[in-house]
């Protein structure tokens, strides 16, 4: 249920408000706009007269909203949200490009990668310490270690962070990390995203396998529902029928995305497509799409690469595509 204020409530009378549906046993988002005012209703509503809330004088409408997601919902929270990661911003207009690369191997790997990505206007640095792998014989990643090595990269550059969890028990180790990324293995790991709701963490959650944008988004919300409302979307390819690509990257989320949540929404092209040529022509698609950023892999020397070399571009390839990401972000502004 969400209700619009009318312009000009007063803080006095806007506190009382919220502090009647408060007895009610529900708990309020607050959402302050430019122009208006948003009350979301978060629990059960069902005992709450709508018709007597829209009787008074400062409300201007009263919905109740039919779909599960409460707090990622737009109607909840009209104006695009906008998550600030050290001096980087994503979303309203924000654009983040989050690049490096898929596993942290050694220190002068990540240093040599994370200097030449900033260098061609990264925002982000994103590396692999923890990794998940189909295979139990495939490199599961440096770890602590490879933590340790992010923050050196991060004291190098200044870039902040972004790197995946595996397990809750992990969290003091991802004290210092800017950005906590859950695979698309553990989007539906719910005790996961309930420990991380705790958190102050920047969320980035990435979309499963084969799940609908719906059940990402309620993934999204036992992140918010816990208290954490730092979440960032990504779309990275879902598993269909066809073999020529790894995933099937489906832009058509992104414009969904935006009509149906206020969260960023980030694509990673490297894992959906898994070849390093079709990162460039879906990377500059999803800016044309509307994405707030994007996640794009980057390694010094791919042929060696211990994880996903056959989809990670050189820092020389990725420095050409990140002048045409600049040049189509120009191209589709009103």
């Amino acid at each position: 249920m969400i209700t619009v204020l009318k312009p000009g409530v007063p803080e006095e009378q806007l506190n009382k408000l919220i502090d009647w549906f408060e007895e009610q046993g529900v708990s309020v988002h607050v959402s302050k706009g430019e122009f208006q005012t948003v009350l979301g209703l978060v629990g059960d509503t069902r005992g709450i007269d709508g018709d007597l809330v829209a009787s008074l004088s400062m409300v201007e409408s009263v919905k109740r909203i039919s779909e599960p997601f409460k707090s990622a919902n737009r109607k909840f929270h009209p104006e695009d949200t906008v998550i600030e990661v050290g001096n980087t911003k994503i979303g309203a207009g924000n654009f983040a490009i989050i690049a490096g690369p898929c596993s942290v191997e050694s220190e002068e790997q990540i240093l040599e990668v994370a200097n030449k990505v900033k260098a061609s206007g990264a925002t982000m640095l994103r590396g692999g310490a923890f990794k998940p792998r189909t295979s139990p014989y495939d490199f599961q990643g440096m770890k602590a270690e490879g933590l340790e090595l992010l923050l050196k990269a991060k004291k190098a550059t200044g870039l902040p962070i972004v790197t995946e969890i595996m397990n809750a028990n992990h969290l003091p180790l991802f004290e210092d990390v800017d950005v906590i990324q859950v695979g698309a293995r553990n989007m539906q790991n719910f005790e996961l995203l309930k420990e991380l709701g705790k958190t102050n963490k920047t969320i980035l959650l990435k979309r499963g396998l084969a799940n609908t944008l719906k059940e990402l988004l309620m993934s999204a919300e036992y992140i918010m529902a816990g208290g954490n409302e730092n979440v960032i979307l990504c779309e990275r390819g879902i598993r269909t029928f066809e073999t020529y690509t790894r995933n099937t990257l489906d832009l058509s989320a992104v414009p969904m995305l935006r009509e149906l949540t206020h969260l960023p929404i980030v694509v990673d092209p490297s894992h959906a497509t898994g070849i390093a040529r079709l990162v460039e022509p879906m990377a500059l698609a999803a800016v044309a799409a509307g994405a707030d950023g994007l996640m794009i892999e980057v390694h010094n020397n791919p042929q060696k690469a211990l994880c996903d070399g056959a989809q990670s571009l050189t820092p020389e390839q990725f420095d050409k595509i990140s002048k045409k990401i600049n040049r189509v972000m120009e191209a589709i502004k009103e």
